[in-house]
């Protein structure tokens, strides 16, 4: 799948990127297909600043200089960027809006799983909006206010809901509800 361009300008570009494609090159040689090598072909000065996961669709912004890169980077780390994102999830949720605090942290020994701690997890907070409900599953708006890894997975499943297609942490019946993580960056 080709990622798509939505907006160009002189100092960034506003990409999708399609689910199944790493954000930057991994370890190994096979890991080299990626969102930014793809970019580098035509814009060999773009440079990464925010990652999705592998698994998630969506709006990422790419910078174009080294003072957007430093600018939007600084935008990310303080938190002054929006982000939300839609989310297919397992079940009913029974409230129209509300909020999921939950500490996390690496799991070591199940890396890159993330697991809910709270003695030695980071402050995580997700707030989400119901926007449909079907008989076996929910459409979720999902706003992280923290950026952890795996956050909105994670948050997610800790509440019932695992979200389609998630081999990571949902349960067999929402595994096979869909055939690819169903997980999409809407706006930033």
């Amino acid at each position: 799948e080709q990622v798509q361009i939505l907006h160009e300008d002189t100092l960034f570009l506003l990409v999708n990127k399609p689910s199944g494609l790493l954000s930057v090159p991994g370890k190994h040689p096979l890991n080299r297909d990626c969102l930014i090598t793809r970019l580098q072909a035509d814009y060999p000065e773009a440079r990464i600043v925010h990652r999705l996961d592998l698994d998630t669709s969506g709006i990422m912004v790419v910078a174009l200089t080294a003072d957007s890169h430093r600018n939007l980077s600084k935008q990310f780390e303080n938190r002054e960027t929006y982000k939300s994102y839609t989310a297919i999830v397992f079940g009913q949720v029974e409230q129209d809006t509300g909020a999921i605090e939950l500490p996390m942290r690496c799991d070591w020994p199940n890396r890159p799983k993330q697991i809910v701690d709270f003695e030695q997890g980071k402050n995580a907070l997700t707030h989400y909006e119901v926007l449909e409900r079907l008989h076996d599953r929910t459409r979720l708006l999902l706003k992280p206010v923290t950026g952890r890894s795996h956050q909105l997975r994670v948050h997610t499943a800790e509440i019932q809901h695992p979200i389609l297609g998630c081999k990571f942490y949902a349960h067999e019946d929402a595994i096979s509800m869909a055939s690819r993580l169903l997980l999409h960056a809407t706006e930033l």
